[in-house]
């Protein structure tokens, strides 16, 4: 057995001013209340909220100090993320990941914004692998990127047994992104520790998912902090034998015969997704403009709208979808 002792941090998290020493105190609550754990990971944008305003450079007194928690807990940290600001202006949600020395390991930029919401956010291209001496391999993604799995895909295929998952989800899809996380813990056979917050940070629900997709914890709508100790042995076996003797799909992938089309933009086997239209918010629905949510044609095929010479009740056809892309 490879015991390792993880603590989630869900807390409450404002918008208009910065939540560092209420992030701090939670921390020092959580080492005062379970001094075994070895491992703190925070929700995303937690130490500063949602709102850009509150970019940093990449060397600032906040993570300083966070750094200084790390070292004096002994303990790996990963504060949530905050917005940087790069030397060009660019902004990244990003992630730090802090040792018991208080030094900063690596350091990840979320993949996947949230577009057409999170405008003006650039996206990260560099991958979050670190190791654990004596424990295992951990990886890092934030939020939205667990909606595309070709990102966890490359952290397991480099070894990654831990999927580290920061959420900022205050919105009605965050059931559907619960069960993305326990397929994620599935498919890839690892964990998965998915820490939502709340208040302008989320609706809570975090969740902590082991690699048969049992959920070893689910937070409901409150604070809650939830230290968990978690078996790398049990990763190890479970892609050794597969999933309660079942499906080994990390060696099953391994040992594909096909290569997939669609990764080669050359290809032409995404032409469908240029049909789709721009990446744009959503509007209400006004006849012959995309992006509508509210089109009543679209619940049939024919639909009695009246046309604009009063024909009241005579079907109408319904546009392409093409003509209809959702956002």
């Amino acid at each position: 057995m490879t015991p390792f002792a993880i603590a989630g941090i869900q807390m409450h998290v404002a918008a208009a001013h910065s939540n560092v020493e209420a992030l701090r105190h939670k921390i020092d609550v959580t080492m005062a209340r379970f001094p075994w754990t070895q491992m703190i990971l925070c929700s995303e944008l937690s130490p500063f909220g949602p709102l850009n305003k509150f970019a940093l450079p990449p060397d600032n007194d906040t993570i300083k100090l966070f750094q200084e928690d790390a070292r004096r807990h002994k303990i790996w940290l990963i504060p949530g993320s905050m917005f940087i600001e790069a030397a060009d202006g660019r902004i990244f949600n990003t992630s730090f990941v802090i040792n018991p020395d208080g030094e900063i390991v690596s350091t990840y930029s979320k993949m996947f914004p949230f577009r057409p919401y999170e405008a003006g956010i650039s996206a990260g291209t560099d991958f979050c692998i670190f190791d654990v001496p004596d424990v295992g391999r951990f990886g890092l993604s934030i939020c939205y990127d667990i909606w595309f799995p070709e990102t966890t895909r490359h952290l397991t295929a480099q070894g990654v047994e831990v999927l580290l998952h920061p959420v900022l989800t205050g919105t009605t899809d965050r059931d559907a992104e619960l069960a993305i996380a326990r397929a994620t813990a599935a498919q890839f056979q690892c964990y998965v520790f998915d820490v939502n917050g709340l208040g302008s940070g989320g609706v809570g629900k975090s969740c902590v998912v082991d690699p048969s997709a049992h959920v070893l914890h689910q937070a409901a709508g409150q604070e809650d902090i939830f230290p968990i100790e978690i078996d790398l042995d049990q990763v190890r076996r479970q892609r050794e034998t597969g999933m309660k003797g079942l499906g080994q799909v990390l060696k099953s992938f391994r040992d594909r015969e096909v290569d997939f089309p669609v990764y080669d933009r050359s290809s032409g086997a995404d032409a469908f997704l240029n049909t789709l239209g721009p990446l744009e918010m959503p509007r209400q629905w006004d006849d012959g403009a995309s992006g509508s949510l509210t089109d009543p044609r679209l619940a049939t095929n024919i639909s009695p709208l009246p046309s604009a010479s009063g024909d009241a009740g005579q079907p109408q056809e319904i546009p392409p979808a093409d003509k209809l892309a959702s956002g």
